[in-house]
């Protein structure tokens, strides 16, 4: 994977523009939740999952290069993580999510270090 967490890998079969709001996220051992928003801003590309009841309704913000591939006829995503690496990342911030680029980096940084 390249050193860039916040965009799209090529290689994943997401196209600009996709709406992937509802699709189901699945780690590698097994579904985490479903996308609750999305962004595929240039350098800022994430997805916002909601993890339902498996961990108790959090959100959690998942970096864009995190995604190995999406399935679009099947409406899924597939990260490169597994459910203990999303439930131990840092706490979903609705507030800092937009606009605070430290909020970014402390994210970032995780994922950078956790990634399959």
């Amino acid at each position: 994977m390249s050193d860039n967490i916040w965009g799209y890998q090529p290689t994943t079969g997401y196209t600009a523009g996709t709406d992937l709001t509802g699709f189901k996220v699945e780690a590698t051992d097994g579904s985490i939740g479903k996308v609750d928003k999305h962004s595929d801003d240039v350098n800022s590309s994430y997805l916002v999952v909601d993890t339902g009841v498996w961990i108790f309704g959090k959100h959690v913000l998942l970096p864009a290069g995190t995604v190995q591939t999406v399935d679009q006829a099947e409406r899924r995503i597939f990260v490169a993580l597994t459910k203990d690496q999303i439930k131990n990342s840092p706490e979903f911030d609705k507030d800092k999510h937009v606009g605070d680029s430290g909020y970014h980096e402390q994210v970032g940084e995780y994922y950078q270090t956790h990634r399959a």
